[in-house]
């Protein structure tokens, strides 16, 4: 549209743009998505309770099994049977825990996926002036990959291994309350750099995210606009700026990286050695016969199960850190509340007139550049309006507003006897076809394409929308006519067939109000002509709004609004304006001649 610079401006937000990653509390904020499965819930529960109980009776057994080894053979079996229930019960309900969770994240994840998708594909273009869309594409999947990761199995892990180490620690202390407590000694040491360090991880890692989604949009940029990068011969600017952004996220990644590896390190230095020092004092008590071999076992086990314990958990900690950064990304994409709402209570979409009452209207992006200024008319039902006049003068924020994309700064939208603002947007729109100057072509065939204008039509309907735009003829020499692929964007078609496909969507919508904005732009002059004549046919009982260039194409139309920064200068017939002389009389004077001197 020629009016719509403002919505290419997508910047990439920074890391430092944002706030802090909050803490690994957020992930509170994912309980909504489980509330609806809470039998599953409650099940990965129960088996996460029956393997760490499982897990903390078997050195009990151990511990019998060596103190009673000179016993009756028949004890010695009972122990021996005992521990291989427990181990088959362990492994089914291992089992059960990995099927329900894993099955339960995936859930959980789509829903999530879904829940980001539903509020961004209905957030108005301002939103997207500050976000770029690749952006958004790399939150949906690169952040609910890596929460997938977490709510699928760490969340899990996590759990268990805190029941676990509490456990643990409780059996340690009935076993030899001596030796626990050297071993709880060792617990600040352990945990101090998992904070301290902890700190600086949660904040690389939410860095990390960033720059990965800034490095998605950059490439989803570039690769949309492949040809016009190519034309340009920027292709060698584009890969430098790519790799900027992947090196930057490279780079983060080390840092985030070498933070871990000094945890791991640190940790299991501290833990290795604490444990060489209580089995060196536990062997020599044994010695001494202050305990028996199968309590120092016993002990040794939970220790090393509370070791492993705080080993896993420090691993998960960062996961979850992670997690937490990338669930605080997702939540604001949920949580985002668009510019642009419908009133609680909405007034019934009736089609009528078309009113701008006194509007005056700046681009988010641009606000001390006004697009609208004090604009003022009304279309009647069933007229037929063209909006004419130099680039830039308004026309396509016209569009915009009535199609609500925006909203006036002042002044009001009126459709039929109401403001837009008081009516639902699905609603209204329903009663809107739109063609617009750079027609949106789907990754899908013909048909689909033509058939997103009205999802219920029956290919007869959708063949003859297609004849009406002067779009039946190609389509049909297509390889499988109208259920060929046409690529992504309409790759595979020429600007004029993509033009003539959106006007066929556009004429199979059947709707009251019919929106042109430049929609012959790019068709060759006997296919516009036989496109004109089907929108002449197509807007004898609709309200029409055309916007144009071009004044050959509005010449017949009702009445001509004639517009210039931002503000309608003259309205009228074509003869009459023309007549009057001013603006358009110099443009249909330039126009025209320049067509006369073409033939």
């Amino acid at each position: 549209m020629a009016d719509t610079g403002q919505a290419g401006q997508n910047i990439i937000e920074k890391p430092g743009d944002r706030a802090k990653s909050k803490k690994v509390g957020v992930l509170r904020a994912l309980i909504p998505f489980f509330a609806p499965y809470k039998p599953a819930v409650a099940l990965a529960i129960v088996a996460l309770l029956v393997t760490a109980t499982v897990s903390l009776l078997l050195p009990i057994a151990a511990r019998r099994v060596i103190d009673g080894f000179n016993q009756d053979i028949t004890q010695l079996n009972s122990y021996f049977l005992a521990a291989f229930g427990f181990a088959l019960v362990f492994a089914l309900g291992t089992a059960l825990r990995y099927w329900v969770v894993t099955r339960l994240g995936e859930r959980v994840v789509a829903d999530i996926r879904k829940a980001v998708f539903d509020n961004m594909i209905g957030m108005s273009p301002s939103y997207f002036e500050r976000l770029m869309t690749g952006e958004v594409l790399s939150r949906i999947t690169t952040d609910t990959t890596l929460l997938l990761t977490v709510v699928g199995s760490s969340m899990s892990w996590f759990l268990r291994n805190i029941l676990l180490l509490s456990g643990g620690l409780v059996l340690m202390l009935i076993t030899s309350p001596k030796l626990t407590g050297m071993v709880l000694l060792l617990v600040p040491v352990v945990m101090l750099p998992i904070f301290i360090l902890g700190r600086r991880l949660r904040s690389l890692s939410k860095e990390n995210q960033d720059l990965i989604a800034a490095s998605s949009g950059k490439a989803s940029e570039s690769l949309l606009s492949l040809q016009t990068v190519q034309a340009f011969t920027h292709e060698a600017l584009s890969r430098n700026q790519f790799s900027e952004v992947t090196e930057a996220s490279f780079l983060s990644a080390r840092r985030r990286i070498t933070v871990r590896a000094m945890i791991t390190a640190i940790i299991i230095f501290v833990v290795f050695n604490g444990i060489l020092g209580v089995l060196w004092i536990g062997a020599t008590d044994v010695r001494n016969g202050l305990m028996t071999a199968g309590e120092l076992v016993q002990f040794l086990i939970y220790a090393g199960i509370v070791a492993s314990s705080v080993a896993a958990l420090s691993e998960l900690w960062t996961e979850l850190q992670r997690a937490a950064g990338a669930t605080e990304r997702l939540i604001e994409l949920m949580s985002a509340n668009d510019l642009i709402e419908d009133p609680v209570t909405p007034a019934k979409a009736v089609a009528g007139p078309i009113k701008f009452d006194n509007v005056s209207f700046t681009f988010p992006s641009r606000p001390d550049t006004p697009a609208l200024d004090e604009v003022s008319f009304t279309v009647s039902p069933g007229e037929t309006v063209a909006l004419v006049g130099p680039s830039g003068a308004g026309k396509s924020t016209v569009i915009q507003l009535l199609l609500r994309f925006y909203d006036p700064v002042s002044g009001a939208v009126r459709f039929g006897d109401s403001a837009l603002t008081e009516l639902s947007r699905q609603e209204f729109r329903r009663l809107i076809a739109l063609v617009p100057q750079d027609p949106v072509i789907f990754a899908a065939s013909a048909f689909d394409n033509i058939r997103f204008g009205r999802p219920d039509a029956t290919q007869a309907d959708v063949e003859a929308a297609a004849k009406a735009a002067a779009a039946h003829d190609f389509i049909m020499d297509l390889p499988e006519g109208y259920d060929t692929y046409v690529g992504e964007r309409g790759v595979m078609l020429s600007g004029g067939q993509k033009q003539r496909i959106a006007i066929a969507r556009a004429i199979l919508r059947d709707a009251p109000v019919l929106l042109l904005d430049e929609a012959t732009s790019a068709l060759d002059a006997e296919s516009e002509y036989a496109v004109q004549q089907a929108f002449e046919t197509l807007a004898q009982d609709r309200t029409t709004i055309v916007v144009a260039h071009r004044l050959a194409t509005v010449k017949s139309a009702d009445r001509i609004i004639v517009m210039d920064g931002g503000r309608v200068v003259a309205q009228g017939t074509h003869a009459q304006l023309v007549e009057q002389g001013g603006l358009y009389a110099r443009l249909a004077r330039l126009q025209f001649t320049e067509d006369i001197a073409a033939e």
